[in-house]
């Protein structure tokens, strides 16, 4: 039998605004779309921890032992700048600043995508299709929409007509809004405008001749909408109702809203049964942005050359910082937060590995069956991977007294707990093991570090020559130290 017959799980529907049961549209399948990356500069870490919550999620899911179809799209056309609907292309635009093809700036970050989800443990969706691979599906999409008289075409632009669709349908409703409060408090068309309302989106955008990326059309040549890229995707690898829309809290309005209008102006009915959306990451308390300086990319906490952390953090060890946070919470990333979860990653990979040495007992002083459906429960209640981790604690430290003989267990109980951990830990959590290859940058900090230590202290008996050897022949090996006021760091070049 498998385990979602046994497993309640509570799903909270961004739409409904509550927890749900989970109940797919076909026993045993999931069908779940998640909004991917538009792929014009390296993946952002507030990024990543979208893209990681649903691999957790996809993962849980599959654990259940549900057959899971999983689409996550690359945008690789049709996204604006600041999400508007006039202005150039993000991807066009990074091509004319670097004199690049679209489709070479496109290669380039989809790589690094790819390979940063790599480092985090993350597994492959089902199918990742891309925009520009589905132009006459959305082409198909927009012809519906016009005939039905909720869309309308001007100088070679396709827009939806909100106001319209509206009348018979509800517009805000996933991010609760009114239409008439967006109206009131929306500024009047300037005469460059050439939609209805300021609350109309395109479907389609007429290419100007300086626009690099444009495709053939009924309305002459141009470029899809943002918006459109994920009804069309979604609904043909899916269908017109699937189970699961997810994406960035930020994608609830317009994005998501304005995909939910799409769908129901093509096919009649909502599209989706479970909106779920993963909360943002800040840093240092504050929002994570380029031009603040307060940014920082995943590469960059990997190797440890930045200016913001103390040292370098594994892949496996900023996962598990990021499941300690419910995905709908939002999550703050700092040096302590990290060094943090480094300590408890380590104690849990310790105790982990003890498991298999631990002797057993005639009788367990650990009631390893109760544990396991704590664990269960926690998952099951939306996906609550903080509550998980303080069940999984509960395990190290019975572990820990089992392995000092303070108490007992027997074998059957042992192979249980054995097999629970690891399924949660690696399967669920999606970490890796110490010493599984992406976490040598641990072993490296640690060995630098000390050499760091032996160096202050030929310093500090002013033993230069020694302090000077060390410093010059880490140099030699590409690691670079730095004195500072709150003392030395390195980095790895």
């Amino acid at each position: 039998m498998p385990l979602y017959q046994s497993q309640s799980l509570q799903i909270y529907n961004s739409l409904s605004g509550k927890k749900e049961p989970f109940e797919p549209l076909n026993e045993g399948y999931v069908g779940m779309y998640v909004c991917g990356p538009t792929v014009y500069s390296n993946v952002h870490l507030g990024n990543c921890r979208t893209f990681m919550s649903f691999d957790m999620i996809f993962r849980y899911l599959r654990h259940l032992g549900y057959k899971v179809r999983y689409v996550r799209n690359i945008t690789d056309a049709g996204h604006l700048v600041d999400d508007a609907e006039d202005g150039e292309d993000k991807i066009a635009k990074k091509a004319r600043l670097e004199k690049l093809e679209p489709m070479e700036v496109v290669q380039r970050y989809t790589v690094d995508f790819h390979t940063i989800l790599e480092k985090f443990n993350f597994l492959p969706p089902s199918i990742e299709p891309t925009a520009t691979g589905h132009i006459i599906e959305q082409i198909e999409i927009i012809k519906v929409i016009l005939e039905k008289g909720l869309a309308y075409e001007i100088n070679g632009s396709v827009y939806f007509d909100v106001a319209k669709f509206n009348e018979h349908h509800s517009y805000g409703k996933l991010s609760g809004r009114k239409l008439e409060d967006m109206i009131a408090n929306t500024r009047e068309l300037n005469a460059q405008d050439e939609k209805k309302s300021p609350q109309d989106f395109a479907l389609w955008k007429k290419a100007e001749p300086q626009h690099i990326m444009r495709w053939p059309s009924p309305w002459g040549d141009g470029f899809p909408g943002w918006h459109l890229e994920c009804t069309a995707m979604s609904t043909k690898y899916l269908g017109e109702t699937f189970d699961i829309h997810g994406g960035g809290m930020d994608l609830k309005f317009p994005h998501h809203e304005c995909e939910i209008a799409q769908a129901e102006a093509s096919y009649g009915h909502s599209p989706v049964r479970y909106w779920m959306h993963a909360n943002m990451l800040t840093m240092n308390g504050k929002k994570m942005a380029k031009s603040t300086g307060n940014n920082i990319l995943p590469g960059e906490i990997f190797t440890g050359e930045n200016s913001i952390l103390s040292k370098a953090f594994a892949p496996s060890v900023v996962r598990f910082f990021m499941m300690q946070a419910h995905y709908t919470s939002i999550l703050d990333l700092s040096n302590d937060a990290l060094l943090a979860s480094e300590k408890g990653y380590n104690r849990l990979m310790e105790a982990v590995d003890t498991l298999g040495s631990l002797e057993t007992a005639s009788k367990s002083d650990f009631d390893v069956t109760v544990w396991k459906q704590q664990c269960y429960d926690a998952m099951n209640d939306d996906f609550n991977t903080p509550i998980l981790i303080a069940h999984l604690f509960e395990a190290v430290k019975h572990i820990n007294l089992i392995k000092e003989g303070s108490e007992g267990i027997s074998a059957t109980d042992k192979e249980l707990l054995k097999d629970t951990m690891e399924a949660f830990v690696f399967d669920v959590l999606g970490l890796e093991r110490k010493g599984d290859g992406t976490d040598d940058s641990n072993m490296l900090s640690g060995v630098v570090e000390l050499l760091i230590q032996l160096r202050m202290e030929a310093r500090a008996n002013k033993d230069f020559a020694t302090s000077d050897k060390i410093r010059d022949q880490l140099a030699a090996l590409g690691i670079q130290l730095k004195d500072g006021k709150e003392g030395t760091t390195f980095t790895v070049s």
